[in-house]
């Protein structure tokens, strides 16, 4: 029984009034304000091909492996190329819930909206699916986190060549219909007590804010499916809208009386020594900065990743002026002007510093990972997909012969597919397993010191 259900009726149980014509008690649910995370926790992402694309999954595991590398958590891609709320009820019970998810991240809607402007049919469908699919989440003991479909470029369509599935209304209106169904998400997020990360506005302001330099820019080349820097807009509101922590760790160094004292936030201090113009220390920091694949920088860039949600700081206080070096286990990673070290050195960014190089082979690994047996993974999916939607389509028309060839073809790809998905599993366990031999952070000696010109 729901929250609200239950307090309705203790309510009126405690008061002795069963009549149905009382207005029902509205009690308000809050809706959910981050995750709560703990060891084994799963995690899956529920979504259509722009999740089965696997890049903002990718970089919120890589957010994940860097900055809890004591927890290891499950996360399980559940997204697949075509999908509408419809098909993600049809294969629920063995891609969602089989793994026993605490959180269900849901993005759907692309696919729903039929690519067409807004039309009230076409919606009360995709409500009433995705209701249903929001009750299989529930059930299965999960907390769904709703997000909005991402944005429709219509003027990467426009610069296309004429022609495609697409008329001139789509073109035309359908992100804004996808802003409609983002809008009913986060009311329904609301008053289910859910979580919510808005996809389509940042991608929408990035683009605007773009295009002001740029008339031509797009995060987005094919109008639907965002490149890769517009899947790390998709993954920093994610873990902003989470409230997820955003401090790798933050170092603050002072000299006072010719005395050097420390304070950190993750990260333990040890073996401190100074002079008036220098010093040395051990940092273990509880975490590494998150570092994403190449072809991602475009959108670090633009979301200044590491300043909003990798920040990684050394303040060094006291020191006379002049410019100085900044050394790590013996090899300069930067040099900085004492005013530069009071204001905060930004770690993060530093890539030659040994923390970032370890986050980089963390990243790497989680390519070859998502390149290789999730994405295996996923397309056996998509055989299943076209097989029950083959199925209704010869259901509904039982004397098609080439729909029942269809389908004939597309079953011959079903036998084997549990055994596959379960390879496909260990192979990509065996790439985590590598992930976290990598990404356990270790101790290391910095050295500050004026530079030798």
């Amino acid at each position: 029984m729901k929250a609200w259900t239950l307090a309705l009726s203790l309510s009126l149980a405690g008061i002795g009034i069963a009549s149905a014509e009382e207005p029902a008690v509205y009690v308000p649910r809050a809706p959910l304000a981050k995750l709560d995370l703990h060891e084994g926790d799963t995690i899956v992402f529920l979504g259509d091909s722009i999740t089965h694309q696997c890049l903002y999954t990718q970089y919120v595991e890589d957010y994940f492996y860097t900055r809890f590398p004591k927890m290891r958590l499950r996360l399980h891609n559940a997204g697949v190329g075509g999908s509408r709320a419809w098909d993600a009820l049809l294969r629920f019970d063995q891609d969602v819930a089989a793994y026993k998810p605490k959180y269900v991240t849901v993005l759907l809607g692309m696919n729903d909206g039929k690519y067409a402007e807004y039309l009230d049919d076409v919606f009360t469908s995709y409500s009433t699916e995705m209701n249903r699919l929001l009750e299989k989440i529930d059930a299965c003991g999960a907390t769904a986190v709703l997000m909005t479909p991402t944005m429709f470029d219509a003027r990467a369509k426009r610069m296309q060549p004429p022609g495609g599935f697409m008329g001139p209304k789509a073109v035309t209106f359908y992100n804004a219909t996808l802003a409609y169904y983002g809008a009913w998400l986060r009311d329904t997020a609301s008053e289910r007590g859910l979580g919510f990360v808005d996809m389509w506005g940042p991608l929408n302001q990035t683009t605007l804010h773009e295009r002001q330099k740029d008339p031509a820019f797009t995060l987005i080349k094919d109008s639907v499916h965002p490149d890769a820097p517009g899947h790390v807009i998709m993954a920093a509101a994610m873990i902003e809208d989470l409230n997820l922590p955003r401090i790798v760790s933050e170092m603050k160094f002072t000299l006072q009386e010719e005395k050097w004292t420390s304070t950190a936030e993750s990260a333990e201090i040890t073996g401190l020594e100074g002079t008036a113009d220098g010093l040395s220390f051990t940092s273990l920091e509880n975490a590494l900065p998150w570092v994403l694949p190449e072809a991602a920088h475009p959108g670090v860039r633009l979301t200044d990743l590491g300043q909003k949600f990798s920040r990684q700081t050394l303040t060094v206080s006291g020191l006379p002026a002049g410019t100085y070096t900044v050394s790590i286990d013996g090899a300069e990673v930067a040099r900085a002007t004492g005013e530069e070290l009071q204001a905060g050195l930004p770690l993060h960014d530093l890539a030659k510093a040994p923390q970032y190089q370890q986050a980089a082979k963390v990243a790497e690994l989680n390519k070859q990972r998502n390149e290789g047996p999730v994405r295996t993974l996923r397309n056996e999916w998509v055989n299943f997909q076209a097989v029950k939607f083959l199925q209704g389509q010869v259901e509904k028309n039982p004397a098609d012969e080439a729909e029942k060839q269809r389908l004939a073809d597309a079953e011959t790809k079903m036998p084997g597919m549990d055994e596959r998905v379960k390879a496909a599993e260990a192979a990509a366990k065996a790439i985590e397993d590598e992930i976290f031999k990598s990404n356990q952070p270790q101790p290391h000696r910095f050295e500050i010191r004026p530079a030798e010109h």
